[in-house]
C-alpha cells in the first residue's frame, strides 16, 4: 500500500527548469516536499527521498496526510508502534 501511495504521489510531481539550468520539482498538496538538482532524474530521485522522509515523519507524529489515488495512508496502516 505504501509503495502505491508513493508512486501515485510522484505522478502528481511537477518539474520546471530554472534560469540556472537546474531542475526544480514539487508535489502539490505536500507542503515542503520539493527538490532541486542539475539533472531531471536526480531531481526526481531527490523528490522521492524527500517525500518518503516527509511521510515517515508525518506518520510518526500522527499528522493528517493527503489522500492520493483514493488511498488514505493512516487508514491503510492500522497502528504504528513508535519506539
Amino acid at each position: 500500500m505504501l509503495s502505491k501511495y508513493i508512486q501515485a504521489a510522484m505522478r502528481r510531481a511537477k518539474y520546471e527548469i530554472l534560469e540556472d539550468g537546474s531542475f526544480y520539482g514539487e508535489i502539490e498538496g505536500f507542503q515542503g516536499v520539493f527538490a532541486n538538482a542539475c539533472l531531471l532524474e536526480e531531481c526526481r530521485e531527490q523528490l522521492q527521498e524527500v517525500l518518503e522522509g516527509w511521510l515517515i515523519l508525518g506518520l510518526r507524529l500522527g499528522h493528517p496526510l493527503p489522500v492520493v489515488a483514493n488511498i488514505t495512508l493512516l487508514e491503510a496502516i492500522p497502528q504504528l508502534e513508535m519506539a
